[in-house]
């Protein structure tokens, strides 16, 4: 009993408290028996914090059981904190706590109505219209369209919908305003190759290869300079042509332009490839960096039919003699578009004479185009308007001296006429040499991929081919 005292009195108060409740703590081990709840300590574990604690703590004098029986309680004390795994806390989902209400563009509707329709009004839709020139656009929406509206309290907080298959706007309230943000999805990129041959109709060849409308009117203009669609094919002209599918999701949702193209026409064969210059701007070069494109389009009417030449002596078949005919005559449905041959400047729209309605441009000091017996003029061209090249001037009709609906197309050149479908078309600029390695480092690679494509569906073409020997 001596020995005990003279123990506790090498011990600190703490350590005299803890060792009080120590016969509690053994006591209660031994009720729970086998209980897992309560998990013994290693040997080794306690060895080692008893060691660790020991010297500091513990007077010397002390019994070697006491110094253990302590020493794993002081060890279970510190470490039974770390050693519980705290309660995971439950984060709720800002986006996933939003109730969002849907209204679908019908035929005939109007934002107010829509508006309405989700339980808001005219004083909320002025206020993000007023508020956000951004949401002007929420004007051009279309039937089908789905507009999500999160309401807090009768006001409108957050507004969003779907703009095309890759983007979406939203409008976030921010005070007493609204912030603008676009969402926007990169699609998963697949080359696809196509060739074909024709014999009848490039359209039909295009659409029997496997290519859209949209990407045979594509090649049309990347060779229109080139090649007269409408007089120049042959039975046996064929066509390569390469360019990425779009997919979002594993779903084929559309096309991008064309990469690279070939095509061959009276044993000629031309190539394209398509460079996007430092600018942003893109455009379809030879593989040595000549301009595919021309000053001028040959034809300013897509896909019609030449329905009288050029002749100086032809006799005209409403004066009934003979009259000279300074242009070419594109025989098209009414309402066809008429575009600009070239960049221009407007300097005549309105009648002249025979030619009925009309319209002249003249493209820098040598040149001028005319295109006569529209039905109607283009939006916006009048008397000193500029124009780009493609764009729609006019439309096929048959006004003035003319006996059905076609254009009647000139070309001058230094003020004398010129055949249309046989004059020399000057070329527009190449890539320039500060530019030319860029030019082949970006095209070279795709020139490649489409001989590889092509080498590729030669051989599954072969393998597919019965052994006949």
């Amino acid at each position: 009993m001596k020995d005990f005292s003279k123990t506790l009195r090498g011990f600190p108060l703490l350590n005299l408290a803890i060792a009080a409740g120590l016969g509690f703590a053994l006591g209660a081990v031994s009720f729970m028996g086998d209980d897992k709840a309560v998990t013994e300590a290693p040997t080794e574990i306690i060895q080692e914090a008893a060691e660790q604690h020991a010297a500091p703590m513990i007077n010397v004098d002390a019994s070697p059981e006491v110094v253990a029986q302590v020493s794993q309680l002081i060890d279970a004390e510190q470490t039974t904190p770390e050693a519980v795994e705290p309660e995971p806390i439950a984060v709720a989902d800002a986006e996933a706590e939003i109730e969002w209400h849907r209204e679908t563009v019908k035929r005939g509707d109007n934002l107010s109505l829509i508006f309405k329709r989700a339980g808001l009004n005219d004083s909320d839709l002025h206020e993000l219209i007023s508020s956000c020139k951004e949401a002007k656009q929420l004007k051009r929406l279309h039937p089908g369209q789905a507009i999500d509206f999160h309401i807090a309290e009768g006001q409108l907080q957050e507004l969003r919908y779907q703009t095309d298959q890759l983007s979406s706007a939203n409008f976030r309230r921010d005070d007493a305003s609204f912030i603008a943000e676009t969402l926007t999805r990169e699609p998963d990129l697949k080359p696809s190759y196509h060739e074909g041959t024709i014999n009848s109709s490039l359209f039909l060849a295009g659409q029997n290869a496997g290519l859209s409308d949209a990407l045979i009117m594509e090649m049309a203009n990347i060779f229109g300079w080139d090649v007269d669609f409408v007089l120049d094919i042959r039975q046996g002209d064929s066509f390569r042509v390469m360019y990425d599918e779009k997919y979002l999701d594993g779903k084929h949702i559309g096309n991008g332009p064309i990469l690279a193209a070939e095509f061959t026409n009276k044993d000629k064969t031309f190539k394209a490839v398509r460079y996007t210059h430092e600018n942003g701007s893109s455009h379809y070069y030879t593989p040595d960096g000549d301009s595919m494109r021309k000053e001028f389009l040959r034809t300013p009417v897509d896909f019609a039919r030449i329905s009288s030449h050029f002749n100086l002596r032809r006799k005209h078949p409403v004066l009934n003699r003979i009259r000279a005919h300074k242009g070419t005559d594109y025989a098209a449905p009414r309402g066809t578009p008429i575009r600009a041959a070239g960049d221009g400047k407007v300097v005549h729209a309105g009648r002249k004479g025979g030619y009925g309605k009309a319209v002249i441009l003249k493209h820098g000091g040598a040149y001028k185009t005319l295109y006569a017996h529209m039905s109607r003029y283009g939006k916006g061209i009048k008397n000193g308007k500029r124009v780009k090249q493609g764009q729609i001037i006019g439309y096929v009709g048959s006004t003035g001296l003319a006996t059905g609906p076609h254009l009647h197309y000139e070309f001058h050149v230094n003020g004398r006429v010129r055949n249309p479908v046989t004059v020399k078309l000057p070329k527009a600029r190449s890539i320039p040499k500060a530019e030319a390695e860029r030019f082949k480092k970006l095209t070279q690679p795709m020139l490649a991929q489409m001989g590889d494509l092509q080498a590729a569906r030669q051989i599954a073409s072969l393998e597919k081919t019965p052994n006949t020997l």
